[in-house]
């Protein structure tokens, strides 16, 4: 027992030598990072430099911080009022979208006197709404990028100096090309100035009742819808059209006032918190000029796509179409959608004036067609902002069937040019337009992430503006080909109805494959779930024999 006793000291002894031994070998391995440590500074100067940059990609300077999980920001900011001076910014917005999204309807009410007066054709004369409803869904980057510069209601104020000035020059055009120019480029990228951050910024001011306000503010289109084609028709009888066209700038200017009730959210970020720290940024930027001299061209391509790849991440959302399958179908579903979606509002009044109906019942269906859209999305407001419907999925849904039945609703204007005929239209087209007008922004939020709603919108307005300023020169071109304005309603029944279909099997498909991934991971988690407990049986039974217990037994034996 003696000599037993002395044994058991000497295991201490040898875990310290383990451990000495472990410390060296980590002490040995610390120097080597250290000595290694200086190429793998030089080597992540330029990975570091496009995370510094994606991370500065603040969408909105004033109001960012704001996500669609709930009124707080997971940062702890500012808080979403869902009230309060937000209803001021919806009423704001539905005065914007009055005066940029309705307006290029009201140009089918000067539609005959262009042509007379520039001794134009039916294509030659679409070109102008064509242009102004084109640019004003394209400048979403060049929006984005003026708000991130000088924040929202600075670009809607200068979006409404635009939009006035543009078609306050447009009333002295001498040319269609010079019209093409004031009223189509410049009044539309005013009025593109103008609309987009002010969805944006309404987007941001209400979460939980974020489906009523967009519906609400939706009415916007509707006002702009009942009360342009009647005042453009009286400026047209009293003035003509080049005295219109200068009274119309003045009522755009009004889009100033409502950007300047556009009150910021947040403040605006400091810019050390956004840049880092300056002895660091020079650091990386010698690090980068380093580089570029060494590898040459192919290190200032390299350069040039770190910079451009974050800016269009930024701005233009291409990422969310290989990342977010439902931002993919919603965005080719709605684009198809606009090929033919404001055409009939454009040829309305010229094809029922090519038929012998007046000039005055012909803006009379247009200001019913308002009427009903300030009838019905009031009421749709209402009913998407009950409780049951708030953080729905099936607004992608009912957004997709309205489609589908504005789309079908066309083939009723072509059947006949006669008043009745054309009412009964006018009451189908309002109500699925309203809508989708309701909609069209409520399932784009819930599609993508609100940090990402400025350049998911910037994205779509780019995709959109293709179809726009393609689909009244197709319609025009069909027109003198056929001398038949029936054949435009047609297709334009065509389009929309296959884009209806095609975003609502996209979001049922992807709705299946989803849920077939969710039960999967659901079946692997319970597996795993039940390793854990099979293996504390499994420690709970097992216990390790101690090396030298066989050497003490055999000394206890041996005494």
């Amino acid at each position: 027992m003696t000599e037993g006793a002395e044994v058991h000291p000497t295991q201490p002894n040898r875990a310290d030598a383990a451990t000495a031994a472990v410390t060296r070998s980590r002490t040995s391995s610390l120097q080597v990072v250290e000595t290694d440590s200086g190429p793998t500074e030089t080597a992540s100067c330029e990975s570091e430099e496009p995370d510094q940059q994606e991370e500065e990609s603040s969408t909105f300077p004033e109001i960012q911080h704001h996500s669609t999980a709930g009124p707080e920001d997971s940062s702890g900011g500012q808080v979403a009022p869902d009230g309060g001076w937000g209803w001021v910014v919806v009423a704001a917005t539905i005065l914007v979208l009055a005066m940029t999204l309705a307006f290029p309807s009201c140009i089918g009410i000067f539609y005959t006197d262009l042509q007379n007066d520039f001794q134009a054709s039916n294509t030659e004369t679409s070109w102008v709404p064509a242009i102004m409803m084109a640019v004003l869904h394209a400048g979403g980057p060049i929006c984005s990028v003026l708000v991130e510069r000088c924040g929202c209601r600075a670009t809607i104020i200068i979006g409404g100096i635009l939009s006035g000035l543009g078609m306050a020059a447009s009333s002295f055009a001498q040319t269609m090309v010079e019209l093409y120019i004031t009223a189509g480029i410049i009044t539309g990228m005013g009025f593109s100035l103008s609309f987009q951050p002010s969805i944006t910024m309404m987007g941001h001011y209400f979460v939980r009742r974020r489906a009523f306000a967009n519906a609400l503010s939706s009415t916007g289109t509707a006002l702009g819808l009942s009360t342009l084609p009647l005042l453009a028709n009286y400026l047209l009888s009293s003035f003509g059209w080049r005295g219109s066209f200068l009274v119309l700038g003045g009522v755009l200017l009004n889009c100033c006032v409502c950007g300047a009730v556009m009150r910021p959210l947040g403040a605006k970020p400091k810019t050390e918190a956004r840049t880092g720290p300056t002895g660091n940024h020079h650091l990386k930027t010698n690090c980068l000029s380093v580089h570029q001299e060494r590898e040459g061209l192919k290190g200032r391509l390299r350069a040039t796509l770190s910079t451009v790849m974050p800016f269009l991440r930024r701005h233009m959302a291409f990422d969310l179409l290989c990342s977010n399958p439902y931002f993919c179908a919603y965005a080719l579903g709605v684009s198809w959608m606009m090929l033919g979606f404001v055409v009939p509002l454009v040829y309305l009044v010229p094809y029922a004036t090519a038929y012998g109906m007046e000039q005055d019942r012909a803006a009379l269906l247009m200001a019913i067609l308002g009427l009903i859209n300030i009838i019905v999305r009031p009421v749709t407001a209402l009913v998407f902002g009950l409780p049951r419907f708030r953080g729905s999925h099936n607004f992608a849904y009912l957004f997709a069937t309205a489609v589908l039945i504005n789309g079908l609703s066309n083939c009723i204007c072509g059947m006949s040019p006669s008043f009745p005929v054309l009412l009964a239209y006018v009451i189908a087209f309002g109500i699925s337009m309203s809508l989708v007008g309701s909609l069209l922004f409520t399932v784009l939020m819930d599609t993508v992430e609100m940090s990402r709603f400025p350049s998911a919108l910037g994205l779509i307005s780019i995709m959109e503006s293709i179809m726009l300023l393609l689909g009244p020169p197709l319609a025009g071109i069909l027109v003198d080909s056929t001398k038949q304005y029936a054949y435009v309603f047609f297709a334009c029944s065509i389009t929309g109805s296959t884009a209806g279909l095609f975003i609502m099997l996209s979001f049922y498909w992807l709705d299946r494959q989803k849920d077939r991934e969710v039960k999967i991971s659901s079946i692997y988690k319970g597996t795993n779930l039940l390793k854990p407990s099979i293996k504390m049986t499994i420690d709970c039974d097992y216990s390790p024999v101690p090396l030298n217990s066989k050497n003490d037994r055999d000394i206890e034996t041996d005494v």
